[in-house]
């Protein structure tokens, strides 16, 4: 028996287009009662089934993965299209964010994937990296019921995988995230606006 390595991994780039412009790639697929459609984000830079119209994998994305096919996705996020290079990238990561930014409803709803979420991130006023990351666990169903609690108990097991198949943030996803936000605030701290 072969152990199959699950994993989730994403790549975020300001246009994803212009990368797969540049790589020999083959979009996943998503199958659903026999109709073939392309994943949104889903690649493999592998052989794999191809669909002789489409284009795409012939195989589902979930059956792939189960068949050891490894897919990455490539997502378009908005907030690097003000990063000037790498050393711009990395000075804004190396600024402490302005955490009171958090403290506002307009500001907030600016924000890459809490814009929706200002009551909790409003309840939760993070101050750190790590404190953000977990309020974007505690965003999805399966650690919403962290929200009341201090932050020594929501890092206690905010990190903790579900028994049961709940939708969750991981934390490697959500410490990218938080590091994708506190580039936008620094953006915003410095003249840029979204």
């Amino acid at each position: 028996m072969t152990n199959i390595a699950k994993t989730d991994i994403d790549i975020d780039v300001k246009d994803r287009d212009v990368l797969l412009e540049k790589l020999k790639h083959i979009p996943a697929s998503i199958i659903n009662n026999g109709e073939i459609k392309k994943h949104n984000t889903g690649v493999y830079f592998t052989d794999i089934p191809v669909h002789p119209f489409t284009n795409t994998a012939n195989i589902d994305y979930k059956e792939a993965e189960d068949r050891g096919y490894f897919k990455l996705d490539v997502l378009n996020v908005s907030v690097y299209e003000k990063v000037k290079n790498e050393k711009h990238l990395q000075e804004l990561i190396d600024q402490e964010p302005d955490w009171s930014l958090l403290e506002h409803k307009e500001i907030v709803e600016q924000l890459f994937h809490i814009h929706n979420h200002f009551d909790i991130v409003n309840t939760l006023k993070p101050k750190s990296v790590e404190e953000l990351a977990a309020v974007l666990a505690i965003i999805r169903p399966a650690k919403r019921n962290l929200l009341n609690l201090t932050w020594p108990e929501i890092h206690n097991s905010v990190w903790v995988k579900p028994q049961d198949d709940t939708y969750y943030f991981k934390k490697s996803h959500a410490i990218g995230y938080a590091l994708a936000i506190c580039v936008q605030m620094n953006l915003m701290t410095n003249g840029q606006s979204f």
